[in-house]
């Protein structure tokens, strides 16, 4: 199994991150996609990539730091994202929950960070909330880059929609939650070629913990529960995942 995005650098994981990189390769875990959501933590899952060889690195400014966003920040994401380990641009995006920056901010942050991935040639890892609309109509004026949704939660109804820009489809422990049917539709819908698995942690543990903080080690009931909905084994879902994974972030991860 694979988890295809976390926050390993997260004040909530940071002191414990040897021991949380231990149980998930117990529990099976041979692949672990950390993510920035500003320089310093970009450069702390760099570092982090460096010294594990179960970590990958993604490098970006999430939409609630865009304000943070200026020519300074992206000279530096450039250079990290050059380093070993480092797969993709993220977590970026646009979130219009009303708890982010300003939808300027965001817009601009994301635009200059999606040219930045083109320029690269690395896929970037989307985070859309809220906003699935509006991010599709920045790509649809742009050279889309390739890259995944991470944690998906817009229901079955924009699925074809992220399928025809040729993005992946990211789920997290939500898809376990009781009453998210409509998000385990739309995880039964995904192209076979474009899913993830992720666990978001320390974030979005999935039912069994839910509540608790989360970490990889609990992926395995999201892969399940996916696996349930498509009518498929785990281990052939957890083998299809890794193959998604491979393919989508190339030769480095």
């Amino acid at each position: 199994m694979i988890d295809a995005h976390a926050h390993l650098t997260h004040d909530r994981l940071r002191d414990d991150i040897d021991g949380v990189i231990d149980r998930a390769a117990a529990a099976g875990i041979t692949r672990i996609l950390t993510c920035g959501e500003d320089v310093a933590s970009s450069e702390a899952a760099v570092a982090l990539a460096r010294r594990s060889p179960v970590v990958r690195a993604a490098v970006g400014i999430h939409p609630h730091m865009a304000a943070t966003c200026d020519e300074r920040s992206l000279r530096r994401l450039r250079e990290l994202a050059r380093q070993p380990g480092v797969v993709a641009i993220g977590e970026i995006g646009i979130d219009l929950s009303g708890r982010s920056a300003s939808r300027a901010d965001q817009e601009r942050a994301f635009r200059a960070q999606v040219e930045l991935a083109l320029e690269l040639d690395l896929p970037v890892c989307l985070h859309v909330r809220e906003s699935g609309p509006v991010v599709r109509s920045v790509l649809d004026g742009m050279s889309p880059p390739q890259g995944y949704v991470h944690c998906y939660s817009e229901g079955p109804g924009e699925i074809a929609e992220w399928m025809r820009l040729g993005f992946a489809i990211s789920f997290a422990g939500p898809v376990t939650f009781p009453k998210n049917g409509t998000l385990r539709e739309a995880a039964r819908l995904v192209a076979e070629d474009r899913l993830l698995i992720e666990t978001d942690a320390p974030y979005l543990a999935p039912q069994a913990q839910r509540g608790r903080r989360n970490e990889p080690a609990f992926i395995a009931a999201t892969y399940e529960q996916v696996a349930s909905v498509r009518g498929v084994s785990t281990a052939d879902l957890a083998a299809q995942v890794a193959e998604n994974a491979a393919s989508l972030f190339g030769d480095r991860w």
